[in-house]
């Protein structure tokens, strides 16, 4: 009721179900992902959406990919898309940063994290992606082999990564 009148009065402004902000804020880059990180506090941004946060690679995805819990329910939210990305374990828990953007603390994958991620999901999101976040992650110098080395062992992929990660260092 108070937040009707007060979008009736001209001093908030709706964003979406249960999001409002004031009129005439400047919206940030990483609006669409601040929105999702209110409405799904339980998830956190990964592979696409946390290339683009750490300025890694090319990549510029036109839905939030998320990362959900393996049990939990699937969110229903019409705006902005959302990718979900089931998790468990270690692989959901281990990597998470939390990032500003207008006021609102958005849970992301660190840097090494969402590198490894790329080869867990390489069949979702291409192997090309992978090896290009690799090589420009490195060249950035985002990440040490260790944390990458760390979470390859945490997602189980570090087999698949091994020769990958050999051609970057030599």
């Amino acid at each position: 009721m108070v937040l009707s009148r007060l979008v009736a009065a001209g001093k908030l402004e709706r964003i979406a179900r249960g999001v409002y902000g004031l009129p005439g804020q400047a919206i940030s880059e990483y609006r669409s992902l601040a929105e999702v990180a209110l409405r799904v506090p339980q998830g956190v941004v990964c592979l696409l959406s946390a290339l683009r946060v750490h300025g890694i690679g090319t990549q510029a995805p036109f839905e939030v990919w998320l990362a959900i819990e393996h049990r939990a329910p699937i969110p229903r939210i019409d705006q902005p898309k959302i990718r979900p990305v089931r998790m468990s374990g270690a692989a959901f828990t281990d990597g998470i940063e939390h990032m500003p953007v207008d006021g609102i603390s958005v849970p992301v994958f660190n840097a090494a994290k969402t590198v490894t991620d790329c080869f867990k999901y390489r069949n979702k999101i291409g192997l090309d992606v992978a090896m290009e976040a690799l090589r420009d992650g490195w060249a950035q110098r985002k990440f040490t082999m260790a944390e990458i080395w760390h979470f390859a062992m945490v997602d189980r992929v570090a087999n698949v990564m091994r020769p990958y990660l050999e051609s970057v260092t030599a």
